[in-house]
């Protein structure tokens, strides 16, 4: 993680979500979700599952098989205008897997208009817990290259944004048949 300081953790509400691991380049935010892990888990491969559970807006659809492995791709149609901070308008970008243990972690970085790529990553760790998931959500673009750092545009999905996509994710499993 290139050895960036902690900032304090916020606070957290005990059952609902743990306190995150917050550093400089890496956002972590945990959530417990009332499913088991397989069933979570499903929705996080699926390329249509990252369009309905996106809380930036910047994911208008996706195309592509469900992940199985590392080095997986999908195809997701991006439209930059949901977070009105640079004029990229609607774009293509391709998901690599680079993390994936079925039920348990799926990590993904990606690939698109701006190369080379950026490598920001962004995944999940699921853990059963007394009441289904404990879920982590992490954005960590720790491993950036400088021209990208230089930007000074990073992090690009706040936090609370991270927090929002496990509220979508747990109301989105939650509606799904059994």
């Amino acid at each position: 993680m290139g050895g960036s300081p902690l900032t304090k953790p916020r606070t957290a509400t005990p059952g609902f979500w743990q306190a995150p691991l917050v550093t400089t380049e890496r956002f972590e935010v945990a959530r417990q979700i009332a499913a088991p892990p397989s069933a979570v888990f499903d929705i996080l491969t699926r390329p249509d599952g990252h369009v309905q559970i996106d809380s930036s807006g910047m994911l208008q659809s996706a195309e592509g098989d469900p992940v199985r492995a590392v080095g997986d791709t999908f195809v997701v149609h991006m439209d930059r205008e949901s977070l009105n901070d640079l004029p990229m308008g609607k774009y293509d970008v391709t998901v690599i897997i680079t993390e994936f243990e079925q039920d348990s972690v799926i990590e993904w970085t990606i690939s698109g208009e701006i190369q080379p790529p950026i490598k920001h990553l962004y995944g999940y760790r699921l853990q059963p817990s007394d009441t289904g998931t404990e879920v982590v959500s992490y954005y960590d673009w720790s491993e950036i290259e400088g021209r990208y750092r230089d930007m000074d545009i990073f992090p690009i999905i706040p936090e609370s944004a991270l927090r929002a996509t496990l509220g979508i994710l747990a109301r989105t499993v939650a509606q799904r048949p059994s």
